[in-house]
């Protein structure tokens, strides 16, 4: 591990050195710190990097006005200051963030940290979240620091605390959401004394905003592998604060075993949607490239809506009427207080209304109009409907697991045949509102556009028809009308 961080530290040494030169020549300590420490002992690369200084903030900002080519200080209030430098000779833009050695706390019922400066690298790094992110390289000299053999637990990959659990968690209550999402991205394992806590002070996490749990939220779901993540928010009691919805999703199992575990289900749905995204972002390869919010978001909250609307029915039977409905109300409900954007919130359940749309197509009974309403409902989220349609078959019998894969291939067949033949992307009629009202010599008003939709529900039944045979559809639908 030393070895993979020499390596990767002597890539970022000029710049990071040089800086460290500056801090120094005015008297002032400089250390590499937190993430890109922890990254450069995994071999990774941090496209940004955090710094920590004895410096005061105007300090900071004087000096990486003078070492970069732009700087901010929009994160000055908590002893931050920000810089970038340009590539040069073909390199990659280095960015930087400066903080002013500090301990961060909360006082009861406040939802922002009280900010209180430090004067030792040693007393910061003991405020950090855990020992693997409380390690330091002091500049220019590269000497590496670890005060709380954050090193050891970086090759056991243990989430330690660097004081107690109940202090860490007690100074900074997000760093609960930050261990499950330590434990997804990094495939670590909390320490007991950590899991402890959690269980102990999940209720804490309350004081935090709602911007604040959401965005570590986000960094979990999106992680490579976000289930153990998941799994210690539910096991801690983290998630009944957070996410209620996912932990209410345990319901109990009847003896008959007449019903899938819903917790496990949606699970194991996150997981085979993630495998169904297309390439990545930096790296597109289709029409999902992963890792996709949206999508993971609605494989893990569609079926929130079937702990309400559970029934019993006769001979032991269990259903779940329109949860799909119930189940969009409640998502866009935990995602507005989330403070989610309006076009996340919208997509997700609208997914979540729309997951089970397809069942029943492997009757046989879909004509061409029941495809071009599935389509056309699904609009620009239907490559994300296919892959959470698919995502949800978890069933472990092969023949039942074969026949709704071989449906829905022939569906998106049935989609793309309809596609070479007319334009499912955007389907309108075959007159807009201006022919409408020149054709039937009405004003614009309510009855051109219950004409518009009888016009839209033909070009559904029909297809494409052309200007003259819709005129003739409209003008006899408009004088049966008149009539009635």
């Amino acid at each position: 591990m030393q070895r993979r961080a020499a390596g990767v530290l002597t890539d970022l040494a000029p710049d990071a050195v040089e800086l460290g030169a500056a801090f120094a020549a005015q008297g002032h300590e400089l250390a590499l710190v937190g993430g890109p420490v922890r990254d450069a002992f995994l071999g990774r690369v941090s496209a940004d990097l955090d710094f920590a200084t004895s410096a005061t903030p105007d300090q900071t900002e004087a000096i990486l006005a003078r070492w970069g080519d732009a700087h901010w200080d929009i994160g000055k209030a908590f002893g931050t200051i920000g810089a970038r430098r340009f590539a040069r000779s073909g390199g990659r833009d280095v960015v930087v963030e400066v903080t002013t050695y500090r301990a961060d706390s909360y006082d009861v019922g406040s939802r922002k940290p009280e900010v209180a400066f430090g004067d030792t690298l040693e007393g910061d790094l003991s405020r950090r979240d855990f020992t693997v992110n409380a390690m330091a390289v002091r500049l220019p000299e590269l000497t590496f620091v670890d005060p709380f053999d954050g090193l050891a637990d970086l090759a056991r990959r243990v989430l330690r605390t660097p004081v107690t659990a109940e202090q860490s968690f007690d100074d900074d209550p997000l760093r609960m959401m930050r261990a499950a999402r330590f434990t997804a991205q990094l495939g670590f394992e909390p320490a007991d004394d950590v899991r402890v806590a959690m269980q102990r002070m999940a209720g804490r996490i309350e004081i935090v905003s709602a911007e604040r749990i959401r965005d570590e939220l986000v960094r979990l779901l999106l992680a490579p592998d976000p289930r153990p993540g998941l799994e210690l928010m539910v096991e801690t009691g983290l998630a009944d604060h957070v996410l209620p919805e996912l932990p209410a999703l345990r319901l109990e199992i009847d003896e008959h075993h007449r019903h899938k575990d819903v917790y496990q289900h949606s699970l194991t749905v996150l997981a085979q949607a993630i495998e169904l995204e297309t390439g990545t972002i930096d790296q597109p390869t289709g029409p999902v490239p992963g890792p996709d919010l949206v999508l993971r978001l609605a494989a893990l909250l569609h079926d929130v809506g079937k702990p309400a609307t559970r029934r019993f029915e006769g001979g032991g039977g269990v259903s779940f009427h329109h949860h799909e409905l119930v189940g969009a109300k409640l998502a866009a409900r935990r995602l507005k207080a989330l403070r989610f954007d309006k076009e996340t919130v919208r997509d997700v359940a609208r997914l979540t209304e729309l997951h089970l749309r397809f069942h029943g197509y492997g009757d046989g009974a879909w004509t061409d109009s029941a495809v071009r309403r599935y389509v056309t409902d699904a609009g620009p989220l239907l490559e994300r409907l296919h892959r959470l349609t698919r995502s949800d078959c978890t069933t472990r019998n092969r023949r039942k697991a074969d026949q709704l894969s071989f449906a829905y291939d022939d569906l998106e067949h049935r989609i793309a045949e309809l596609r070479e033949h007319e334009s499912l992307a955007a389907i309108r009629p075959d007159l807009d509102g201006q022919q409408i009202m020149a054709i039937l010599g009405i004003p614009a008003g309510p009855q051109v556009g219950e004409a518009y939709r009888f016009l839209l529900e033909l070009r559904m039944e029909n297809g494409p028809a052309g200007p003259g045979v819709a005129e003739r559809a409209l003008r006899d639908w408009w004088a049966t009308r008149s009539q009635a």
